[in-house]
């Protein structure tokens, strides 16, 4: 798989072994070839092989990701440490925009006045601005933010191109993941209480190198 980073040699080498050394402890396992990419790729970033077990992919939900990000998607994002360690070059070789609306005036205004949370009325203004159909929507820290992305998604027909839930937490993590596997919809979520948003950037990167390798490309 094509590398999205200027590596060096020694640098190449040591995570090679890292990957060969998380592939011989986890041995078998019943993930697709492109699922367990992105699952060796959760784990490198954590060292934490429960993610074997935890991970949870719909139906063609890594090849609508990759399909979404070669297509130039909007990547939108519950944090902007999300954003953070997201490789914008290799977005923007593919056209792709990432956008964060919790810190928005409006949008802490909104959660003020309905006592809601910053979370839901980033979503909602994302809705509201059409940004979430055909989106790459990635949830890494705010459990409200994907519950009220399920339930645009099962009341008001919202259909972005993949759902990434993995937010951490004690309240309504579990719950907000499946929530959303229960959806109709593309998506990758990490059952329970486990996720954060370093484990939204890795699966992430795993759909980039994924996409990069479909193509052909180099990076």
């Amino acid at each position: 798989m094509n590398d999205m980073r200027q590596m060096t040699a020694l640098g190449r080498q040591i995570e090679d072994r890292s990957f060969a050394i998380i592939d011989s402890e986890v041995g078998a396992h019943a993930f697709a070839a492109d699922e367990w990419q992105v699952v060796r790729r959760v784990i490198h970033a954590t060292a934490d092989f429960e993610f074997a077990r935890l991970m949870r992919f719909s139906p063609g939900a890594v090849a609508a990701g990759i399909a979404a990000l070669r297509g130039g998607s909007t990547v939108l994002v519950d944090v902007k440490m999300i954003s953070a360690g997201l490789n914008e070059d290799r977005l923007a070789a593919y056209g792709c925009r990432v956008v964060s609306y919790i810190s928005d005036d409006d949008v802490i205004a909104a959660a003020r006045a309905a006592n809601t949370t910053r979370a839901i009325e980033a979503i909602r203004k994302a809705r509201r601005l059409g940004v979430l159909d055909g989106a790459v929507v990635a949830i890494g820290n705010a459990p409200t933010a994907l519950l009220e992305l399920a339930r645009l998604v099962s009341e008001e027909g919202a259909r972005p191109a993949l759902i990434v839930g993995v937010p951490v937490g004690f309240v309504s993590a579990a719950e907000s993941k499946e929530a959303i596997a229960a959806l109709d919809a593309p998506s990758i979520v990490a059952r329970g209480r486990k996720g954060g948003s370093p484990i939204a950037v890795a699966i992430i990167h795993a759909l980039l190198l994924l996409s990069a390798a479909a193509g052909g490309g180099t990076t």
